[in-house]
């Protein structure tokens, strides 16, 4: 008996020493705790507060929702008169006394934590009230001195957050009798400062963040912590984890990177957990429901695969009879390629409208209208743009897009070999470019999701119902200041709209137009350094990156291989670039074009240096021929230095042959640039040593050929048409 008393003595003495333990949390169930927050909108931000506050299972009561909002702007240091009127409004209607409020904005307030960790950090304060606390004081700075010292942490009161019994609460408001735009934070610092006051409603702010962490003036305190498939913002600070992130003031972008990550939407073991929630499906859809789209086409300046372009727009899955094209081209060297392709297939689209150069329109002009297109069509459901510069490799990018179910979405695309992308992680304080934490991980694949974010630019889709409701503003894309697409990310942010990307698919990429020239027939063609992914795409053989697993590699006669190198495209751009310089040698022995003035066995030709596309043959060279030749002939390693490199044209009426002879080369490249029997008849190469003789020659294949001692050769008679080839002479 004695041992019992003794047992129920420790067991009531534990309790009140211990105030973490379970004893403490039973008196205050989850079920007491009410969220309370007003929100007149259903803005992009407070539906992902909801979203975090459904996953962690609290209750929440939204105030205000059917009001105007007469409080003020966001980034203003006055107003909110409005959310303590309201907040004092419900409290006289709640019965539950032991109720716990919390009381939070929403728009910029995301959840680490559900409410156990948040009731146990609030009894550990041993207050009626708290508050969020911040290391600024606003808006009064007259006001400091009257402020509470503190030995550590924060010493001001912040007014986005507290939470508190619901008496102590109903008292502290009591008094509001201010108008909806006067200042909240300045009422209850008022009531903090006020000795009594404060000690009478039992009022202290959180001042090391351990429930509530305010962004502003904070931002270097605060950092990811992920563990254990859980994300949590730590303030580094205090070493403290807050359960209610708040980006007050000028931090909603640094809110909207936290709430990429929290609550778990993003975590290093389960990936984006939240990134297929809210589809809108279009599998089930008839082609006649599908949503309309009116895609904006931008040309602003000479830009290199044009024509590649509006080859893929072609490809793109979706029904043409539900998009409607918009293009503007700023850009005359482009027209015939726009109108060329308008004549094809501007038929298949349910309708095409077109601004050309000579309208004059600038890009924020061009913008502009376009959007206004889609906003004043009653039709319109989605507004796409889609830059001449972008490479959409993706065919289904729209019905993806579209099924995200978004306001603002952005494909990603990077530029190949680099870590530039449409979109930016940061900005800086000025509003430019900042690269944040995350930035090279998204780029880069290893972090996959749908990620708000500060700017994008090049290929996005916006909804009409966006358009006509929070983004009105004919002028979205002018400034004084900032070039077009950083005017029309400002007023989106400006608007509280959050614009998204998504990699969770290759979409495509874009092409750099900085080196692009125009003085040529084929400009394309001298892309091979700034765009080589492109270039490759468009002029090497479809079957050349299978030569070596798949054993493409024929060989005719003995250390002869032949193997397909060019595109058809490649082939017919090389002539016509020739036929359009147009001036072919003479075929006489003397040739000023080369060292010595004489050739031994003189062709009809244009050399590559003469309409100065040596540097880029000598790439191509590099880069496709090289490799093959070092399979080919083991021990042998070539830089492919080489004095000739030039395309012959044999005609029956001007050179139809060429006479038994060797190269002055270690090995020659000799590709063939048309097609026998429709472009010419005859013609081949004989090598006499082997008696070996190719006549069927094959458009884009080229003939690798060691070109000294054993391969002697000559060219067979082109009896019909005009026969074309590109000759090297590598390794003299």
């Amino acid at each position: 008996m004695r041992l019992q008393r003794v047992l129920l003595f420790l067991a009531l003495s534990v309790c009140p020493l211990f105030s973490l333990t379970n004893c403490e949390e039973q008196r205050v169930p989850e079920e007491k705790l009410l969220i309370v927050t007003v929100a007149t909108q259903d803005t992009e931000g407070f539906k992902r507060f909801l979203v975090s506050a459904k996953h962690f299972n609290y209750t929440v009561k939204v105030l205000g929702r059917r009001e105007k909002w007469r409080a003020g702007d966001y980034m203003s240091a006055t107003g909110g008169g409005q959310k303590v009127r309201l907040l004092k409004e419900a409290l006289q209607e709640m019965k539950n006394e032991d109720t716990i409020i919390l009381f939070t904005d929403s728009y910029d307030v995301v959840f680490s934590s559900g409410p156990k960790e948040l009731l146990k950090k609030f009894q550990q304060a041993k207050h009626k009230v708290v508050f969020s606390s911040e290391s600024l004081i606003w808006p009064d700075r007259h006001l400091e001195d009257k402020h509470p010292h503190v030995t550590e942490g924060n010493r001001f009161l912040g007014s986005g957050g507290f939470i508190g019994y619901l008496p102590s609460i109903r008292e502290m408001v009591a008094d509001w009798k201010g108008e909806d735009s006067d200042s909240d934070q300045l009422f209850f610092t008022n009531i903090y400062i006020d000795p009594v006051k404060r000690k009478s409603i039992n009022i202290t702010v959180d001042n090391k963040c351990r429930m509530f962490q305010n962004l502003h003036g904070a931002l270097d305190e605060v950092v990811l912590k992920f563990e254990d498939g859980r994300v949590r913002a730590r303030n580094v600070l205090y070493d403290t984890l807050p359960v209610v992130v708040h980006g007050n003031g000028p931090t909603k972008l640094q809110i909207n990177y936290l709430g990429n990550y929290i609550p778990n939407i993003w975590t290093f073991e389960t990936g984006c957990t939240a990134c297929n929630e809210g589809l809108l499906p279009l599998e089930d859809l008839q082609e006649s429901e599908y949503p309309l789209v009116l895609i904006g086409i931008f040309i602003q300046k000479p830009t290199p695969f044009v024509t590649v372009f509006f080859e893929r727009l072609l490809k793109l899955q979706y029904p043409k009879n539900r998009l409607k094209l918009f293009i503007h081209n700023q850009e005359a060297h482009h027209e015939s390629q726009v109108s060329l392709f308008l004549k094809d297939h501007g038929s298949l689209y349910q309708d095409v409208r077109v601004s050309g150069p000579e309208e004059e329109m600038d890009t924020a002009a061009s913008r502009n209208l376009a959007i206004d297109v889609c906003r004043k069509d009653e039709s319109c459901d989605y507004f796409f743009t889609l830059d001449i510069e972008v490479v959409l490799k993706n065919e289904n990018t729209l019905k993806i897009l579209i099924e995200q179910n978004l306001p603002f979405v952005a494909p990603m695309i990077t530029r190949a070999g680099r870590l530039w992308s449409n979109f930016w992680g940061a900005l800086s304080a000025e509003g430019y470019y900042a690269r944040s934490e995350d930035y090279v991980d998204i780029v880069q694949g290893r972090r996959v999701g749908v990620w708000n974010v500060p700017y994008v630019s090049s290929v996005y889709l916006v909804k009409a119902s966006l358009l006509r409701s929070e983004l009105t503003e004919f002028d979205l894309f002018n400034s004084d200041i900032l070039d077009a697409d950083m005017a029309f990310c400002h007023n989106i942010r400006k608007q509280g709209v959050f614009m998204f990307v998504t990699n969770m698919q290759t979409f495509g990429r874009i092409v750099s137009t900085e080196t692009y020239q125009t003085s040529h027939l084929h400009n394309d063609l001298w892309q091979i350094f700034e765009n080589p992914v492109d270039w490759q795409e468009r002029y090497i053989h479809e079957n050349y990156t299978y030569i070596m697993r798949d054993k493409l590699i024929e060989t005719p006669c003995p250390d002869v291989y032949w193997f397909p190198i060019f595109s058809d495209v490649a082939c017919d751009h090389i002539v016509e670039e020739m036929e359009h310089f147009g001036k072919w040698s003479g075929g006489g022995n003397t040739d000023v074009r080369i060292q010595g003035g004489y050739e031994n066995v003189p062709t009809i030709d244009i050399h590559m240096n003469q309409i100065n596309f040596e540097k880029e043959w000598h790439k191509l060279l590099l880069e496709y021929i090289a490799p093959i030749t070092e399979k080919m002939y083991p021990g042998y390693y070539t830089k492919c230095a080489t004095p000739l490199n030039f395309v012959v044209r044999y005609k029956p009426d001007e050179q139809p042959l060429l006479a038994p002879h060797h190269d002055a080369s270690t090995f020659t490249v000799n590709i063939a640039l048309n097609s026998k029997e429709v472009d010419y008849q005859g013609g081949g190469c004989r090598f006499l040593r082997y008696d070996c003789s190719i006549e069927a020659t094959r458009k884009g294949w080229t003939l690798l050929h060691p070109g000294r001692l054993t391969h002697y050769h000559e060219g067979l008679p082109t009896t019909w048409g005009v026969r074309y080839i590109a000759v090297s002479f590598v390794d003299p």
